[in-house]
Formats: C-alpha cells, sequence, structure tokens
C-alpha cells in the first residue's frame, strides 16, 4: 500500500529521507552489517533492563519506604510514562544532530541515572531518577528504527528491526529475572545497580561497534516544520493503522504480564515469588519471534504476518484460562511470540512506510506503543478486579480483535486503491 505524500522539502528531516541506491546499504552478510545487528541489539537489552528494572522489586520498595503498592508503581510508569512523553521531541533532535549521536548520548545519560538510582533516599527521589531515565531512553527508540531505515538495504529491515526488537525482549526479561535473583539475596539496591552495571557494558559497546552512517543528512529543528512532519504521518491512513496496532497489541501484553503474577500467587498454582519472577524467562520466546519476522513476511506478507500474530496471540490468552500450569505457561509463550512478532512486522511498517521525517514516523508509533502499555496495564488489573483472570483474558480479546479488524480495513484499502490503477 503506497504512503501519502508527505509533499515536501519544507518537512523536518526531508534530507534525511534521502534514499540512497540500493547496493549502497548495509545487507546481511555485507561489510559492517554484523557489527550494526550486535550493536542495536545490545542497545535494546540496556533500554529495556533499565526501563522494567524495578517492576519486579516493588513489594521490597515498598517495604523500604513504608509505602503502598499503588505509590511504588510510579517508580515504573513514571519511566515509560516519560518516555512516552519525550520520544517525539528526541526524534527530532536526531534528525538534527545524527541518529548515532543521539543514541549513545541517551544511554549515556540513562546509564549513568542508573548508577546514581540505588542510593534514592526516598520514594520521590526514586520516581525522579526513574522518569529522567526514561525520558534519556526515548532517544532510543525510533532513532535506532530511522537508522536501520536509512542504513540498511530495504529486503533486510525487518530482519534488521527485528534483532533490535529481540534486544528489547532479552532486556525485558533480564530486567525482570536478573533483578528478582539479586534483591532476594542482597536487596533491591544492590539489584537495580546491578542492572546499571551490565548497562554501562551494553552501552559502551554499542558505541564501539555500531557503524557510522552513511546516508543521514541533517534536517531542520524548527517547531513549525516538525509539527508539519506529524501532522503528515498522523494524515496517512496507513500510518495511523500501524500505530492503532501497535497500541493494540501492547495493551494485551501489558495487561497479561501487569496481572499474571496475582493469578499465579492464588489457587490452584499458589506459586512463590521467586519462581513467578523465573516466568519472565518466557521473554526469549519474543527474541526468536521478532528476529523471525522478517521470514514471515516474506512468506505471508505484512497483512499475513499480523494476522498470525494475532492469531497466536488469541490462542495463548484461551489457553492461559486452564487450571493447568503446563497449559497456562503455553498460553503465556504464545501470547508473548504473537505479540513481539506483530510488533516487529508493524514498527518496521512504519519506518519502510514513512519516507521523509522516518525519526518522528517511529516517534509516533513508540508514543502509541507506551500508551498502549500502560491502558493495557490499567485495564488489564480493573477487568481482573472485575471478573478474575477471565476478564483480563476478555479484554486481550478485544484489543487482539481490533488488530484484525484494522488489518482487514487496510486490506480493503489496498484492494480500493489497485482498481483505479488496473482500469
Amino acid at each position: 500500500m503506497p504512503a501519502a505524500d508527505t509533499g515536501a522539502s519544507t518537512t523536518v528531516g526531508a534530507d534525511a529521507a534521502h534514499v540512497p541506491a540500493a547496493d549502497s546499504r548495509m545487507t546481511p552478510g555485507g561489510p559492517g552489517y554484523h557489527r550494526m545487528s550486535l550493536a542495536l541489539f545490545l542497545a535494546g537489552v540496556a533500554t529495556f533492563a533499565l526501563l522494567y528494572s524495578t517492576q519486579a522489586l516493588l513489594p521490597l520498595v515498598s517495604r523500604d519506604f513504608g509505602v503502598t503498592a499503588s505509590a511504588a508503581s510510579w517508580t515504573v510508569s513514571g519511566a515509560t510514562g516519560a518516555l512516552a512523553l519525550f520520544v517525539l521531541p528526541m526524534s527530532a533532535l536526531s534528525e538534527r544532530f545524527g541518529r548515532r549521536t543521539v543514541m549513545t548520548a541517551s544511554l549515556a545519560v540513562a546509564v549513568s541515572v542508573g548508577l546514581l538510582v540505588p542510593f534514592a533516599p526516598s520514594l520521590g527521589a526514586l520516581i525522579a531518577l526513574r522518569a529522567v531515565q526514561g525520558a534519556a531512553l526515548a532517544g532510543l527508540p525510533a532513532s535506532a528504527t530511522a537508522y536501520l531505515a536509512e542504513e540498511v538495504s530495504p529486503k533486510a529491515l525487518i530482519t534488521a528491526i527485528g534483532l533490535f526488537v529481540a534486544g528489547n525482549s532479552v532486556g525485558g526479561m533480564s530486567g525482570r529475572v536478573i533483578t528478582g535473583w539479586v534483591a532476594q539475596e542482597w536487596g533491591w539496591r544492590v539489584s537495580v545497580g546491578t542492572i546499571g552495571a551490565i548497562a554501562v557494558a551494553c552501552a559502551v559497546a554499542f558505541r564501539l561497534l555500531l557503524p557510522a552512517p552513511r546516508h543521514f543528512r541533517p534536517g531542520s529543528l524548527r517547531p513549525r516544520l516538525l509539527a508539519g512532519t506529524v501532522r503528515d504521518h498522523l494524515a496517512n491512513p496507513l500510518l495511523r493503522r500501524l500505530y492503532a496496532i501497535g497500541a493494540l497489541f501492547m495493551m494485551v501484553f501489558g495487561g497479561v504480564y501487569t496481572v499474571i503474577g496475582y493469578r499465579l500467587t492464588e489457587e490452584p498454582f499458589g506459586l512463590p515469588q521467586g519462581i513467578i519472577g523465573s516466568i519472565f524467562l518466557v521473554y526469549l520466546v519474543g527474541t526468536v519471534s521478532a528476529s523471525a519476522a522478517g521470514r514471515l513476511v516474506g512468506r505471508l506478507g505484512r497483512r499475513g504476518a499480523l494476522y498470525l500474530a494475532a492469531g497466536t496471540t488469541t490462542t495463548g490468552l484461551l489457553l492461559s484460562l486452564a487450571s493447568e500450569l503446563t497449559l497456562v505457561l503455553l498460553g503465556l509463550v504464545l501470547i508473548t511470540a504473537g505479540f513481539f512478532a506483530g510488533h516487529a512486522v508493524a514498527s518496521s511498517a512504519v519506518s519502510h512506510t514513512a519516507k521523509q521525517g522516518r525519526a518522528q514516523a517511529s516517534a509516533l508509533y513508540q508514543s502509541a506503543y507506551y500508551i498502549g502499555s500502560s491502558t493495557g496495564s490499567t485495564l488489564g488489573a480493573v477487568a481482573f478486579r472485575a471478573g478474575g483472570w477471565t476478564g483480563t483474558v476478555g479484554m486481550g480479546v478485544v484489543a487482539v480483535l481490533g488488530v484484525v479488524t484494522i488489518t482487514l480495513l487496510g486490506s480493503r484499502a489496498a484492494r480500493t486503491e489497485r482498481r483505479p490503477a488496473t482500469a
């Protein structure tokens, strides 16, 4: 489906949208490709490990500061909320100063703050540090996908973005699993300090490995032009659909993983907290499914891959209703695989669709994605309180039906656009 014409030499980042000859971009096996893939994989690990480093530690944070669980949860939502708020401004900076520069600066600030987090004297100070960390991390997601869109050949783009998303899944997993086990022995402060040290190592390796950009051209920082770019992206029906799909997939994922701990502590399971923390090892499935997104699109097309991701997620939600632990875990595997595959397909399609202002297009996707996360966490908890796990699953199924409906609308729009061309 063709992207809407954003027109304009007046658009922010128009020079950055310069499309070089395909054979001048990186391809699998070509010079710099493996270094680039590893660098962005490590950036994804650092980003999500830091972003969710306190999620598995909330009971310990509550106990240490003498606060309620809802108050302690702001150490997570403060970071994700700041990321959603700052991702668009940070993407504009990347259009002016370069993708690699902004990603490097963002990681440097985020890991520096991460080393201060263990010494927070109060909950307010901890939330403030986490918000700064989230705002800094906002420079990574949109800049990374824009970098890939400019430096990687179109045929390899989905696979390259899939590897970055795979790094997200590994980081999200380690940010929960490692912190849980370290905190069990040495407390939450040592635990988040450990994640901070791991993130420092990832940031240094990222900067040493990432090849210098060859196809970036700086754009303008003028707010009027930025607003025009954002308006053009939001006027593009395909981009709007992709933003909604990313938000809906993340609603399911956020809702499930916010509530699953409560589900598994109750009967008939009654699992201890340490074992529940290890459930996040399921994220490794996301690493595989995100990395395979390129092959799925090659075989099924983008919409076919989205249908498969939605079907996999729905099957997992229904399986998780079982009272047998094995079936519940299988359900989580399928939910995770479907979510990461759908996310990789949608986010790569955004970068492919936006011919100008790619960083802003990716930033809008990331904003929708994290809004979906916050909304899903809230609605998932409300549904669980009202109807138990069945209520949370029902919320998830409705969100997946939204993905399918939007994808069907995209198929109809594509057929409508082809008819005049054929005539």
